[in-house]
């Protein structure tokens, strides 16, 4: 990847003793974040690391202990070392984003510590201050007489977090559950991260992890005793040879939740950069999914692909065999009957699909993963297959964290691109092998979400990355949930660069009556308003927040190019909302053409599309129903 670079590296030294009297502080670039960091005994524990971090000189976080329990030793009292600053202002290009390029601008202070009695065990507590937000995290690099692949076994992880007050906060507890807007002293163990919070009316605070690849899965629990106060709870044990790291602990920072969204890719400097070499074979796209699981629906999926710009095919479930079968064999084409009857002769239809530009994906269960993964990369890679979803698989532990991530760099040695379904959520690792496309752990279509779930999910679990939502377009939960403008705007709001689209729909030529498990077919029609769908990117150059109110409303501008794509989604009850349009280009005329709900128009999706001209000096109206939405698509004319 290009980078420009700006760095300065500086050491401090000091005895052990002083940074326990003195605060050392870390103040991000633009001065308004400041992180103290200390060394501090406290009750019968023994001397570690404690931070607090405030905000415009407002507290955010206050003294928060780091520790950790370790199997057969007891870490004991630390002392500093050295500490040394660093300072960073890079911009890099992503392989594909929700912005072409990203800024990773921050300060950092790292502070070398060792036990002060024997066998003097040596660790690293590194601190990050963006302007956006504090990253953390420990390694352990073994002690002066240690062999350094000496293994290190840690039960517990006990990173604080300690809040000056019973803030609001929405949690869940599986990464496809339902939302529940709490206060702090209300959470449970389990709770899943990003935890979004409301600090305060004009300050809002996500919790969460970045760059997890070989450790345990972090969630929260509460602290003990302390109130308002939560604690890292991992889902296993960790164990390792040294060096070891933990992922980064993250807080981001935004004035509303429409910021900590825009300000989300804090997630992905926080992780390597890109691994692979050439990743011209790596495209995002749109996709479809083939419910009846024969050759004749393949052949008319890649037909409409091919007609209404989508990308991919997805065979899903049931091509193989059962898929909750150890004995279905991943590297045949053995229907499951109970899904479909056939024929399926999918040699023809990935040749078909090749020659349409259309690529082929497959989907594929744990089950047969697990036995058959180092078989079946190889072999789908022959067959001539794009991609592969990765279904029901295991997550939380370091043995099951590892495997996936491993799994994802196996497929990229194959030139396979990835969809990762089911708990999973992500942490950032798209960065280092962007042919990690998306994933779930999300309440989507699939699970009939309300609207005002969607909209919490959007300004907390799309905190963390992208997120395969499979809109459903012309299934009737689309009816009694939402509208079908609104569901146009999902393509726009949920971010994710492969984007399923009609997860439920058949397109003209496929056979009906057959396959589909889990949800009601229906027929693609040739509603007017299916322009969109057919225009919409998946990627984006930029990408502006205008309104966003958790649960509510939502208002998101994204731009490709010169076209600018505008998604507006509501819950709760009728709403009117200001756009204004002064994110275009001064001086140039584009053509809108807004899709709306209208309940008079005599189409099935009753969808309105309205034609007029707007300049940067333009405010829109947007006027949504109870349960409505609106897209729109702002097209630069020729000057």
């Amino acid at each position: 990847m290009p980078l420009t670079q700006l760095r300065h590296l500086a050491l401090i030294t000091a005895v052990g003793s002083a940074v326990a009297a003195t605060p050392v502080q870390l103040r991000s670039p633009d001065g308004h974040l400041v992180i103290s960091i200390a060394l501090e005994a406290q009750n019968d524990a023994p001397t570690a690391p404690v931070y607090s971090v405030t905000y415009d000189e407002h507290p955010v976080l206050q003294p928060s202990r780091l520790g950790f329990d370790l199997a057969g030793i007891k870490l004991g009292p630390l002392e500093l070392v050295d500490t040394r600053s660093f300072s960073s202002d890079i911009t890099w290009q992503p392989v594909y984003g929700e912005r072409s390029t990203v800024q990773d601008h921050h300060h950092e202070l790292t502070l070398n510590l060792r036990e002060t009695t024997e066998p003097h065990r040596q660790l690293r507590v590194t601190f990050r201050a963006y302007d956006t937000g504090v990253a953390f995290r420990t390694s352990f690099l073994g002690s002066d007489r240690s062999d350094k692949s000496d293994p290190i076994h840690i039960l517990r992880e006990r990173s604080e977090f300690r809040f000056p007050a019973d803030h609001p906060a929405w949690a869940v507890y599986s990464a496809q559950g339902n939302y529940a807007k709490v206060t702090l002293s209300q959470i449970k163990r389990g709770c899943e991260r990003p935890l979004t919070i409301e600090a305060a009316p004009d300050l809002y605070l996500a919790v969460g992890e970045a760059a997890l690849v070989d450790y345990a899965r972090m969630k929260l629990a509460p602290l003990e005793g302390v109130p308002n106060a939560l604690v890292s709870d991992l889902s296993s044990e960790v164990a390792s040879a040294l060096p070891l790291s933990t992922p980064w602990r993250v807080i981001l920072i935004g004035r509303n939740p429409g910021e900590l969204l825009e300000q989300n890719d804090l997630f992905l400097n926080l992780n390597a950069p890109c691994a692979i070499a050439d990743t011209s074979w790596i495209e995002p796209g749109k996709v479809i999914r083939e419910v009846t699981l024969t050759t004749q629906g393949g052949l008319a999926c890649v037909d409409f692909a091919a007609k209404h710009g989508l990308q991919y095919v997805e065979y899903d479930a049931g091509w193989y065999g059962p898929e909750g079968s150890e004995g279905s064999d991943a590297t045949t084409v053995t229907l499951d009957p109970k899904r479909s009857k056939g024929p399926l002769d999918l040699p023809r239809v990935i040749q078909y699909a090749r020659d349409h530009d259309i690529g082929i994906l497959l989907y594929v269960n744990r089950r047969a993963l697990e036995r058959q993964l180092d078989e079946i990369l190889p072999l789908y890679r022959r067959w001539g297959v794009a991609g592969v979803k990765y279904g029901f698989v295991n997550v939380g532990s370091q043995h099951w964290t590892h495997w996936l991530h491993d799994a994802v760099r196996k497929a990229a040695e194959n030139h396979l691109m990835v969809d990762i379904h089911d708990e999973y959520r992500p942490t950032g690792y798209s960065r280092t092998y962007p042919n990690l496309m998306t994933q779930e752990g999300i309440a989507g279509d699939e699970t009939k979400p309300v609207n005002s779930l969607t909209l919490t999910i959007l300004f907390t679990r799309m905190l963390a990355g992208a997120a395969d939502n499979t809109i459903c377009y012309y299934d009737d939960r689309v009816s009694r949930n939402a509208s079908h403008a609104y569901q146009l705007a999902k393509a726009v709001c949920l971010y994710s660069p492969w984007q399923f689209l009609y997860w439920y729909d058949r397109p003209p030529g496929s056979p009906g009556n057959i396959g589909g498990a889990g949800g009601a077919q229906t027929g693609i029609g040739d509603e007017p308003e299916l322009e969109f769908f057919d225009a919409v990117p998946t990627v984006w150059d930029d990408t502006r927040v205008i309104h966003g109110q958790i649960g509510e409303y939502a208002v998101i501008a994204r731009r490709k190019g010169r076209e600018w794509f505008i998604g507006g989604m509501n819950s709760g009850g009728a709403r009117s909302l200001q756009v204004p349009l002064d994110f275009l280009e001064p001086g140039r005329t584009y053509e809108a053409r807004i899709y709306l709900d209208d309940p008079t128009l005599p189409t099935r999706t009753h969808v309105r599309i309205d034609h007029c001209h707007v300049t940067a000096a333009t405010e829109l109206t947007m006027v949504m129903s109870r349960q409505g939405g609106q897209a729109i698509r702002l097209i630069p004319l020729a000057e």
